[in-house]
């Protein structure tokens, strides 16, 4: 009876028992582990030999290794490609989703399916993908040998989408500009003026045999090496359908009556999306981008199965410096180093999530 009076009763005993586990686990894997790598990080210690004090040797060493420059660079990179990436396709792809009435599970089950297979399996595929005669190499190829074909299908879908949508709007008030049936229309028009096009000879012909080194090289595309922009691809495939539910969740709490109130005053499909589904996804847009910027700062597995198949400046991150330094293949560990380097990692991911917040970037506003 003392201790359920401690803890203020035999309702909040057994709420503290429910919390138990979390609270191990948290205390034993965080608090703990937390306060040992910041002594580590001011410590000689390799795994072996008792841990020496070396003051801020181990920060200095970190700011004078140029793979820590490497990884920092690569991992800011990432990190703001694959968040903002994945976040824009998430909201597409729940709106996209929230508008289907009929099978509406079945197709939530397909979006969601990549989110449930294994990360190495996946990984694997992908690198597959990427090698140098893979299925990426063959689609830019395809891409390069029929851009002509390409820019002019949309070329003519606009101007025909434009020249419908004019002659509409002359008797219906409201037509929008991407409307579906308009849509099927041009997209028809302008597959079978591209095809005629061809029979006459009129699109010139590119037979370039293209292939792309994506992985063994340590070339760069836009700050970031070409190495990554093929595991960026992969996290954005395999993240997008777990955010995608979230943005799901908070287009389904939002009341309709601001729709339709919007409809009157005569708020086309674009507008209503600006003014009443963004605004109202404020909170869960904030969630979602700092829940992107925590996992994306923090990505390791994809690149380490990656393993020898790259070079390491051009896949390295700062976690899987730190992992790098603390069981180097071969090498001495380097706890003291690989320590700083997860404090550094920690304190980036908290100025950029605090950041975020300063700058309101999804949070709401009351």
């Amino acid at each position: 009876m003392a201790l359920f009076r401690f803890f203020g009763g035999r309702e909040s005993v057994v709420a503290w028992l429910f919390m138990l586990p979390f609270l191990v686990s948290f205390g034993t894997f965080f608090v703990y582990a937390g306060i040992r790598a910041l002594w580590f990080a001011f410590t000689d210690y390799n795994l072996f030999n008792e841990p020496s004090l070396v003051g801020l040797r181990n920060f200095v060493d970190l700011l004078q290794d140029p793979m820590f420059g490497f990884a920092l660079r690569n991992s800011i990179t990432f990190s703001i490609f694959v968040t903002i990436s994945q976040t824009v396709l998430a909201l597409a792809l729940a709106i996209f989703a929230n508008t289907i009435s009929r099978n509406s599970g079945i197709v939530r089950t397909i979006f969601y399916f990549p989110s449930i297979m294994s990360s190495a399996a996946i990984t694997l595929i992908f690198l597959w993908f990427f090698q140098k005669n893979g299925l990426m190499s063959d689609f830019v190829q395809m891409l390069v040998n029929q851009r002509w074909n390409l820019m002019g299908f949309v070329l003519v879908i606009a101007i025909v989408q434009i020249v419908q949508v004019i002659w509409a709007r002359r008797s219906f008030a409201g037509v929008e500009w991407l409307d579906p049936y308009f849509l099927m229309i041009s997209a028809a028009v302008s597959a079978g003026s591209i095809f005629c096009a061809n029979l006459l000879g009129l699109v010139p012909v590119d037979d370039q045999d293209i292939r792309v080194n994506w992985l063994n090289t340590r070339q760069t595309f836009l700050f970031m090496p070409r190495t990554l922009w093929s595991v960026a691809l992969l996290n954005i495939f395999t993240t997008i359908p777990t955010l995608m539910l979230l943005f799901l969740a908070g287009l389904q709490s939002i009341p309709k009556h601001l729709y339709e109130a919007a409809k009157i005053d005569g708020a086309n499909g674009f507008q209503r999306l600006l003014n009443v589904t963004l605004p109202a996804l404020q909170p869960v847009t904030f969630a979602v981008v700092t829940f992107g910027i925590i996992g994306t700062l923090q990505m390791y597995d994809q690149v380490a199965i990656i393993g020898e198949a790259a070079p390491l400046e051009s896949r390295i991150t700062l976690a899987f410096y730190t992992y790098n330094n603390a069981f180097p293949p071969g090498g001495i560990p380097q706890i003291g180093l690989a320590s700083a380097g997860a404090l550094a990692l920690g304190a980036l991911t908290i100025v950029i999530v605090f950041l975020q917040r300063w700058l309101g970037v999804g949070e709401h506003q009351a």
